[in-house]
């Protein structure tokens, strides 16, 4: 198949085109490769592509509209896999325009190409953070996320609803997967992990915030590829829709969480992370920021019975692994 992969150079879509490449695809990648996080780490990444023949990558802005629609008409693909966006639940806060221009700009131009292109299948990233402040757990896909507490959590329910569209408009096969904290070797420099093991291994103090009273539904980024290469496969139909209204159940369109389905307490990951370093934390307890929510867990059943799949990878495991590469990368 011809396939594309947004955001390459990101941590999952890195993951992504590896995992495929030798599988007998064509695959093109694209990314913006902005300063959101070191640009150095983003192009190691595509280094380490490199020598993947099968992956070829091309310099692109989602926003860029014309330049969506060119790549979608040159290239012809089969399918599409969309994990291109402006993350960050914090960042939002203080940079809105750059999350507007990339997850609902960006999201319309790719429904666009896929669209005209009559592309077989699209894949995109949601996230758990489109559970805000939810009470119920584990959070289900048919629970309500009428009530977003970052504009990062609203940018990602609104693309499920666009997705929605066009799916029911166009007969556009569309998959949401509902991230939940997904960790390990050339992960994110924003995500907890890794700026808990640059603090420990530099001796310096962290921020442990809601004083520690948290928890998280960490999933490793080998279960999360395993759960995108399977669901890639399984394109909805009408009649397979994971939808619970009537009204809208003639849509190709599925929505699954995709995450390990056990949470684990912040400070239970803390304390791995000093098992894997052979260091102890310095903890620097602070309050709970805005647009933070103090628990997920992922009910991943629907994944289960559609894919046949379970996360494998525990935390200590996972953790273990990210210590190793980062010593490895950053030669410490």
């Amino acid at each position: 198949m011809k396939l594309l992969i947004t955001g390459m150079a990101g941590f999952i879509g890195h993951a992504v085109a590896k995992r495929l490449s030798g599988a007998g695809h064509s695959i093109v990648g694209i990314d913006n490769l902005n300063d959101y996080y070191d640009v150095a780490l983003k192009q190691a990444r595509l280094d380490d592509l490199a020598s993947c023949t099968d992956v070829a990558f091309l310099p692109l802005d989602l926003a860029d509209r014309a330049g969506i629609a060119t790549l979608f008409e040159r290239e012809g693909f089969d399918r599409v896999i969309h994990l291109a966006a402006q993350p960050g639940v914090r960042y939002s806060i203080d940079n809105p325009h750059a999350y507007v221009d990339a997850n609902l700009v960006g999201h319309l131009n790719i429904l666009e190409g896929c669209r005209h292109s009559r592309v077989e299948h699209l894949v995109y990233a949601s996230s758990s953070s489109v559970y805000g402040a939810n009470d119920k757990v584990p959070f289900a896909t048919d629970d309500d996320v009428d009530h977003p507490i970052s504009l990062y959590a609203a940018t990602k329910k609104a693309n499920e609803l666009m997705s929605h569209t066009y799916s029911h408009l166009y007969d556009l096969p569309t998959t949401g997967l509902r991230f939940f904290t997904v960790y390990g070797p050339w992960g994110r420099p924003d995500m907890a992990l890794f700026k808990f093991t640059r603090a420990v291994l530099n001796g310096e103090a962290m921020e442990v915030y809601n004083h520690g009273q948290m928890s998280r539904d960490f999933t490793y980024i080998d279960d999360i590829v395993e759960g995108i290469v399977r669901v890639l496969e399984v394109v909805p139909t009408p009649r397979g829709s994971t939808e619970v209204t009537t009204d809208t159940a003639s849509a190709p369109y599925a929505l699954y969480n995709i995450g390990h389905g056990s949470p684990v307490s912040l400070m239970d990951f803390v304390r791995a992370i000093e098992k894997a370093t052979g260091k102890q934390a310095i903890c620097e307890y602070k309050d709970m920021q805005p647009g933070d929510v103090p628990r997920t867990w992922a009910d991943t059943d629907a994944l289960y019975q559609a894919t046949g799949y379970k996360p494998q990878v525990q935390v200590e495991e996972g953790v273990r692994h990210f210590v190793e590469w980062y010593r490895d990368f950053y030669r410490v």
